[in-house]
């Protein structure tokens, strides 16, 4: 294959461009394992570096794209051969690296993830980094000892891909959850997805107290700034928040109250450069606990054509759920 198809983002001092292109195979980066790219996903991530919005590409031109599954072409890693079928998130994928909205792709085998046995591809990518990264932040909150008996969750950014993957996890394992979003017609939506409540993201966006009433054991956090700084103000003694998201904003004005009055804990998830056995237990919990059907309801598919206008969607807060990509 001396050139593909690719989605390729290149800058200029005036601007910055994305289109789908043919890309020479030359002109891959190092690594030791080639792999053909069967299905990816659209990420919050992903829209960023497709609009420009925020600095997410690190180098030019760049094959867009931050996670897939596929098959091994090739391998001189010892732990992957021909055929097999494997998972890549993060690590600096369409980024740094040449990334996933191709038909080939050339990474170090350090990076991958066996597909889990009862999974495709395309379910693989159904759930993406969005789902992973829900998975990394409620495995957060279960060592930090929140379990359903502790009382309800919150989850903010409820239906975006992050959001709606954990809503569906934490119902799943038995939890109440709180669902949070700025779109109230997407209320039957999370209640299917087994949210018990819906609130307005208003109720969290306001100027935060140093200590509110004391509503949730615990939460997930797709936001950031104010909305994470009302939730940590407002659980309950001993709670913990995993926060993973910054819709909202880079910054967090809160003080030391909720941490020194009521014990609470906040944990920061980085799905980038999570150490492989996380990655592998994570992606098993998710073959086992998270319900296919609801990831059915949640999940549109759009073909390698048309990620550039679903980037800009999903930055507009146009997406619910999650977007998987056909390559081939």
């Amino acid at each position: 294959m001396p050139t593909f198809k690719a989605v390729v983002i290149d800058k200029t001092e005036a601007a910055q461009s994305v289109r789908l292109a043919d890309f020479d195979a030359k002109d891959l980066m190092d690594g030791d394992v080639d792999v053909r790219p069967e299905w990816s996903t659209v990420n919050y991530k992903d829209g960023l570096a497709l609009t420009g919005k925020a600095p997410v590409v690190r180098r030019f031109p760049m094959i867009a794209g931050i996670d897939f599954a596929g098959t091994v072409e090739s391998s001189s890693h010892p732990g992957w051969r021909a055929g097999d079928q494997v998972i890549l998130n993060g690590w600096g994928l369409g980024e740094t690296h040449l990334g996933a909205y191709a038909q080939k792709a050339r990474v170090k085998g350090d990076w991958l993830v066996r597909l889990p046995a009862s999974m495709a591809a395309r379910d693989a990518m159904a759930i993406g980094t969005a789902g992973y990264t829900a998975m990394l932040a409620v495995m957060a909150l279960e060592r930090d000892g929140i379990t359903p008996a502790r009382g309800a969750v919150v989850v903010t950014g409820a239906a975006g891909g992050v959001g709606s993957v954990a809503v569906a996890l934490l119902a799943k394992l038995g939890y109440a959850v709180t669902a949070s979003t700025g779109r109230p017609a997407e209320a039957p939506y999370l209640k299917e997805l087994g949210a018990a409540e819906v609130i307005d993201r208003k109720e969290l966006s306001g100027q935060p107290r140093p200590l509110a009433k004391e509503r949730w054991a615990g939460g997930i956090d797709t936001v950031g700034s104010a909305t994470l700084a009302n939730v940590l103000s407002m659980t309950r003694y001993g709670g913990s928040v995993a926060a993973c998201g910054l819709a909202g904003g880079m910054d967090l004005p809160v003080t030391v109250a909720p941490f020194i009055l009521r014990g609470v804990s906040l944990r920061g998830i980085d799905s980038v450069m999570c150490a492989l056995p996380l990655r592998q237990e994570a992606w098993r919990r998710l073959e086992t606990d998270l319900d296919r059907g609801k990831m059915a309801t949640m999940t549109n598919e759009i073909a390698l054509a048309d990620v550039i206008d679903a980037g800009r969607r999903i930055v507009e807060g146009q997406v619910r759920g999650r977007i998987v990509v056909k390559i081939a």
